[in-house]
């Protein structure tokens, strides 16, 4: 009998935090994932539910997810141990009709909380959800060395940043044309912060958090972890450029033109214009 520890959503949850671990991204507690789920995913493992959900208030009521089912990794928790037992660290949560609580369905046998990041994770895929007609529905925070990194030394200004990441890699503006958004440095796990990156996600699948870590939204957990590491190695690139002296060449301007050209795709029209 198929249980929910072996569905494709949290197999597949397992299988990101595990690679983001140990990818060096996630120390301790660091980072969280939630992916958005449909009433048909779910509808099989109805059985395996709390008989008496917990029910926790939002702090930022979310009434465009009413009724939405999401797969979250839980607050504390490390990612280094859900392939040990997912149904420790992970929960299976269902945001009321009125969009104002969640209940707690499945997971954190243990006890606990879904991430704290929860209302920044909410606000985004509100944005993400709309401005992809519903594609969207992974919202994934780490703490990548690299770009954390570079933070410290470029201007914190977004097409630079992300001029920066496409001349360091030339499959960057394939992947990330849209470029790569910035919210200041805020406090962890407010409400703030939440509602300035998903401003950011309007325009961007990627928001740099300086000093902390990046914020990326994709269709699928494979997708918003390709997109992470795509932009992490180009990061790791810079900073190694930068100890060997800085650049000598690199990719220019038209270049880059022609890059987007070939593959489809509308490069940030700021980036390209950086000098």
């Amino acid at each position: 009998m198929q249980t929910i520890l072996s569905s494709w959503f949290v197999q597949g949850m397992v299988k990101a935090t595990t690679d983001m671990w140990l990818k060096g991204w996630d120390e301790r507690n660091g980072g969280n994932v939630s992916l958005r789920l449909a009433p048909e995913d779910v509808a099989p493992y109805h059985g395996e539910f709390a008989s008496r959900p917990r029910t926790e208030a939002l702090t930022q009521p979310v009434p465009e997810l009413a009724n939405t089912y999401f797969l979250v990794t839980g607050s504390g928790k490390f990612f280094r141990n859900v392939q040990l037992s997912p149904s420790d660290n992970l929960v299976l949560l269902q945001v009321n009709a009125a969009g104002s609580a969640y209940s707690i369905l499945w997971g954190l046998a243990a006890g606990g909380l879904p991430t704290s990041e929860l209302a920044s994770h909410f606000q985004s895929h509100v944005v993400r959800k709309q401005v992809t007609q519903d594609a969207n529905r992974v919202i994934m925070h780490c703490h990548a060395t690299n770009l954390i990194a570079l933070s410290f030394v470029l201007e914190l200004d977004s097409a630079r940043f992300t001029r920066e990441l496409w001349e360091g890699s030339t499959e960057c503006l394939v992947v990330f044309p849209d470029g790569v958004g910035i919210v200041p440095w805020m406090v962890p796990g407010t409400d703030g912060i939440g509602a300035a990156t998903s401003e950011q996600m309007h325009s961007h699948s990627l928001v740099l958090w300086p000093f902390h870590g990046i914020f990326a939204s994709g269709p699928t957990l494979d997708d918003a972890f390709g997109l992470i590491d795509t932009a992490e190695k180009s990061a790791e690139i810079m900073v190694k450029v930068r100890s060997m002296g800085g650049k000598r060449q690199t990719i220019s301007r038209d270049e880059l033109i022609a890059l987007g050209q070939r593959f489809g795709v509308m490069p940030m029209a700021s980036a390209l214009d950086v000098e």
